[in-house]
């Protein structure tokens, strides 16, 4: 069997603070394979960024990283100490894994043209001559939906608005052809039609050359709509991870059940609309429970509070940790830690 196109086994991650150390991750772990669009979802503040930033070794020194395993096509990402190996991504962000950050205007050089910007990517990434490079930026700029790319191509970031400047972004992500996109609320601030044909123009390139992707988003109908399967974050714990097509009748775990009842696609009317009970935890406490959804859960025990639940396998692609899953469809069975 092919091994994954991403691999990621027990990661956690610690933010060093003055007042300690503030647990952030907890064991995420899930795969990607080639071809395939896999929505990390939940609400703002789960986690979902910082995942995407740990993975990539793209934090600061106030964090601590660790995972039993991170892999890329077979390939480990960790050093000796388990922690990501930043010389390894060097040598693969741009050309094999392309990023979508979620501040773009942030993320671009506020110097520098967009041209210039995309030039580099297409002539370190993929060898291009600059007279091709020139022409295929400005082919990059059209196909992410922005109007008169010449006069685009010599603009600056503080030049364009926060939609056009999240395009520039996707242009930038994709223009090194990369095996794996990782893309970060890739379509905030774009207007409907646009959105669509940005997540149109990804799931085209997923096609032709099996790019895989992780999309990540708030937006669980999006999610539902555009990737294969689902997986659920809730306060740095991921509770539960299942197909795109079995989200509305076969998701297990209370949380996604209540992600579902608010997502205005499920309800008739707005008064059927049912918001996610409590907040999120508070992280920086010491005292947090096993399953940090124990205390917005009306199906939790004192279980749930003192023993994390181990991730069970409902069918072969569906999987959660939840001592009290609202439903079972086959006899849940141990997956491997």
């Amino acid at each position: 069997m092919t091994a994954p196109m991403l691999e990621v086994e027990g990661l956690t991650l610690r933010f060093r603070t003055p007042t300690g150390l503030v647990n952030v991750l907890d064991r995420v772990g899930f795969t990607l394979q080639a071809g395939e669009t896999l929505g990390l979802v939940g609400e703002s503040g789960s986690g979902k960024s910082v995942t995407a930033l740990a993975l990539a070794g793209l934090l600061d020194a106030r964090a601590q990283t660790q995972a039993r395993a991170l892999r890329f096509q077979g390939r480990s990402l960790l050093d000796s100490r388990g922690e990501p190996d930043t010389a390894a991504w060097q040598g693969l962000r741009g050309r094999r894994i392309g990023f979508v950050f979620q501040s773009p205007r942030r993320a671009l050089h506020p110097l520098r043209t967009i041209g210039d910007q995309l030039q580099q990517v297409l002539q370190v990434h993929r060898g291009l001559k600059a007279s091709a490079a020139r022409q295929e930026a400005l082919a990059w700029i059209e196909r992410v939906g922005l109007s008169e790319p010449a006069r685009r191509f010599k603009a600056h970031a503080h030049e364009l608005s926060g939609g056009q400047c999240q395009r520039v972004m996707i242009a930038l992500a994709l223009a090194g052809e990369p095996e794996l996109l990782i893309a970060d609320e890739p379509t905030t601030g774009l207007d409907v039609s646009t959105q669509a044909r940005v997540l149109d123009l990804i799931a085209a390139l997923a096609r032709e050359r099996r790019l895989a992707t992780l999309l990540i988003t708030h937006d669980l109908a999006l999610a539902a709509q555009r990737c294969a399967r689902i997986a659920v974050m809730h306060a740095g714990q991921l509770v539960e991870t299942l197909p795109s097509r079995g989200l509305r009748d076969g998701a297990a775990h209370p949380y996604t059940r209540q992600l579902l009842r608010a997502t205005p696609q499920s309800a008739a009317t707005l008064g059927d609309l049912r918001s996610v009970h409590g907040v999120l935890p508070d992280l920086t406490r010491t005292d947090l429970p096993a399953c940090r959804f124990a205390e917005r859960c009306d199906r939790a025990d004192a279980r749930c509070h003192a023993q994390a639940a181990p991730r069970t396998r409902l069918t072969g692609p569906h999987a959660l940790a939840c001592w009290h899953p609202v439903q079972f469809v086959h006899p849940p069975l141990p997956i491997a830690a």
